[in-house]
């Protein structure tokens, strides 16, 4: 991967979240679960705010200004998983393995897209990614070791 500039980055940077939509409204539709079809389609709907974001950025539209960092543990459950490809029908524990895996690899990216410039403002920006991909990471593993605990593990 090799970008030449903010805009690349940024495009490269909707294009992910584009992908992560479409994976989490996949989900949401599959899922027989009222409670998990919700939280699906609210990490949807999370990934959507990310993109609009990028786009606000590539246009000149939005800052980073309101924005409050904050610290987001990792309980490294992921780290754990071994890697998945989505298929219709997967159960439940599946889908959640599969989501904490690719936020996961969504903070990753954007630690990796961050040695790669040292423009300011974008730096910013890949750092309010990394944030949000590390609440969704958490969040997912929560939803996770709670219901594994539910089944007894």
């Amino acid at each position: 991967m090799s970008f030449q500039s903010f805009e690349e980055i940024i495009r490269f940077a909707i294009e992910k979240e584009q992908q992560a939509v479409a994976f989490y409204e996949d989900a949401s539709r599959q899922e027989t679960y009222s409670g998990a079809k919700k939280t699906f389609a609210e990490f949807a709907n999370e990934e959507r705010k990310h993109e609009a974001l990028l786009e606000g950025l590539l246009k000149g539209e939005k800052t980073l200004s309101d924005y409050q960092f904050k610290w987001i543990p990792d309980i490294k459950r992921s780290n754990y998983i071994e890697d998945m490809e989505y298929q219709k029908g997967m159960s439940y524990l599946d889908i959640l393995r599969l989501a904490m895996k690719r936020e996961e690899k969504s903070l990753q990216l954007y630690r990796d897209l961050s040695e790669k410039t040292d423009n300011a403002e974008l730096l910013k920006v890949l750092k309010l990614l990394r944030q949000e991909e590390a609440k969704h990471k958490l969040a997912l593993e929560t939803l996770y070791d709670d219901h594994m605990a539910k089944m007894g593990d």
